[in-house]
C-alpha cells in the first residue's frame, strides 16, 4: 500500500517554543525548518509513500520543504493542528477518494525511511491506526486507510485519545516504558516494526533534542544545530 502522507507546520517564528531554553530564540525557528526538512526528506525516501503534502502558512518553509518534494498546502482553516490535519486528509480525499491517509509529526529529524515504512506497512491491516511518541504520552503518527475518516486527537496526552477513539496502537505498546535495547528484541512483537525509535523521537525540548541527535539527525538538523551547547 502506497500512503498520502500530510505534515503540519505551524509559522517558524511561533513553531517550538519549548526548545527556547537550549537554543534561544534567534535558533529556534532554523531549527524547526530543519527538523521538517529532515522530515520530509526521509518521508519523501520512505518506499511505502507514493506523496507528501505540507500544511502549512509559512512561506519560507513552504518554500523550502517544495523543493525536497512536497505538495504544501495552506492552513486554510487556521484553527489549530488537528483542524489543518483533517482540512488536507479531506483534500487528498477530493483528488484520490480511496487514498490511505497519514498524519506525520514535522519534528523528527533522525527520521529513518525503512522504519517509518515498517510503521506504515504494519498500519496497512487497520481502518486506524497511530503510533505513541519516544516519552509514551503523545502521537507521532496516525494512520487512516482507505475509505475511514482520519480524524486527528494530535496535542498533550494524545496517545490516550487516539486509543480511546478506536485507532489501534501499534508497537506493542511500550513506548514511554521501554529503552530502545530492549524494546528492540521485545516491543511491536505482534506488528513486526521493533521500537522504530526514529519515527517515535519528536523533538520538543533540549532533552528530546539530545536524544534525536544520538540517534543520528539528518543533514539539516545536524547543519543547523552544530556548536550548539544543550544544558544537561
Amino acid at each position: 500500500m502506497q500512503w498520502t502522507v500530510v505534515i503540519p507546520l505551524k509559522p517558524l517564528e511561533r513553531a517550538k517554543s519549548r526548545l527556547a531554553p537550549a537554543a534561544g530564540d534567534g535558533l529556534r525557528p532554523a531549527l524547526a525548518l530543519a527538523f521538517a526538512q529532515d522530515t520530509v526528506a526521509a518521508t519523501v525516501a520512505c518506499p511505502s509513500v507514493r506523496d507528501v503534502v505540507v500544511v502549512t502558512d509559512d512561506v519560507r518553509a513552504g518554500r523550502e520543504l517544495a523543493a525536497l518534494g512536497a505538495h504544501v498546502v495552506p492552513d486554510t482553516p487556521g484553527d489549530g493542528l488537528n483542524a489543518a490535519l483533517a482540512h488536507a486528509a479531506r483534500q487528498v480525499r477530493s483528488r484520490h477518494p480511496e487514498a490511505p491517509v497519514a498524519a506525520l509529526n514535522a519534528d523528527l529529524p533522525a527520521l529513518r525511511p525503512g522504519e517509518l515504512a515498517r510503521v506504515l506497512d504494519a498500519a496497512v491491516p487497520f481502518p486506524r491506526a497511530f503510533l505513541p511518541d519516544a516519552a509514551g504520552i503523545g502521537t507521532t503518527l496516525l494512520t487512516a486507510g482507505p475509505g475511514t475518516e482520519l480524524r486527528p486527537r494530535f496535542g498533550g496526552p494524545s496517545r490516550a485519545r487516539h486509543r480511546d477513539s478506536g485507532a489501534v496502537e501499534l508497537g506493542g505498546g511500550r513506548a514511554g516504558t521501554t529503552g530502545p535495547a530492549d524494546a528492540d528484541a521485545t516491543a511491536g512483537a505482534a506488528d513486526g516494526i521493533g521500537y522504530a525509535g526514529s519515527v517515535r523521537q519528536d523533538v520538543d525540548t533540549g532533552d528530546d533534542l539530545r536524544a534525536a541527535l544520538a540517534l543520528g539527525v539528518g543533514p539539516h538538523t545536524a547543519a543547523a544545530a552544530a556548536g550548539l551547547l544543550i544544558p544537561d
